[in-house]
């Protein structure tokens, strides 16, 4: 069974909303593009390096020691 007319133009329109010149939808998805380039650049070009104790930080929650248990 063919598809009508009606369903081809749905598709077409769908189609143009998406992927369309300067749709909302199309200049989103190449914003999200190049972000995504970005994001994998970036991962790319940091280097691993060893970290410092000094730079470490603790932040581990102190005991309270006011609730003793009896």
């Amino acid at each position: 069974m063919a598809p009508s007319w009606i369903q081809l133009l749905i598709v077409v329109v769908v189609a143009l909303l998406l992927f369309g010149g300067r749709g909302r939808i199309s200049s989103i998805m190449g914003d999200m593009a190049k972000g995504i380039g970005a994001f994998r650049k970036g991962l790319k070009d940091e280097e691993t390096k060893p970290v410092a104790k000094e730079d470490l930080m603790d932040i581990t929650p102190k005991k309270d020691e006011s609730k003793t248990s009896s």
